[in-house]
């Protein structure tokens, strides 16, 4: 697998469009850190590390409004082979402020308010809205 976040990000959004209760993914630090990300910011109910497996993987579940998921899109936009890097003032806001945008900075996985707020840039991973 050349990609293993946009691999996270694209069995997410299956999950969401087949209304699927919970999708598991095999466990990485980042993939971690990114479920933590989107469970703070509301868009799952939660996760959880799954040892059972030969191999550790995430269990994430999900959350839907009125049988419409929370997650009504989400996109990778720094690929491996083509980097998003974006300075602190160069955040973009997703959907006028209503989705998130996650960043790879120097001080950890973030959002891109939390790093605008901490005044850090670093590499866009990801828009969620």
């Amino acid at each position: 697998m050349t990609d293993p976040i946009a691999d996270f990000l694209t069995r997410i959004r299956n999950a969401c469009s087949a209304q699927q209760e919970q999708v598991l993914i095999p466990f990485s630090k980042m993939k971690a850190e990114l479920s933590r990300i989107l469970q703070e910011e509301g868009y799952i109910w939660s996760y959880e590390v799954d040892t059972n497996a030969t191999h550790p993987r995430l269990k994430l579940k999900l959350k839907y409004q009125d049988k419409t998921p929370v997650i009504r899109k989400i996109d990778r936009v720094s690929m491996p082979g083509l980097r998003k890097y974006v300075g602190s003032t160069e955040i973009p806001r997703v959907l006028g402020g209503l989705g998130i945008s996650i960043l790879s900075t120097p001080k950890g996985l973030m959002t891109g308010a939390k790093a605008r707020k901490a005044k850090v840039g670093g590499e866009l991973l990801a828009t969620v809205w």
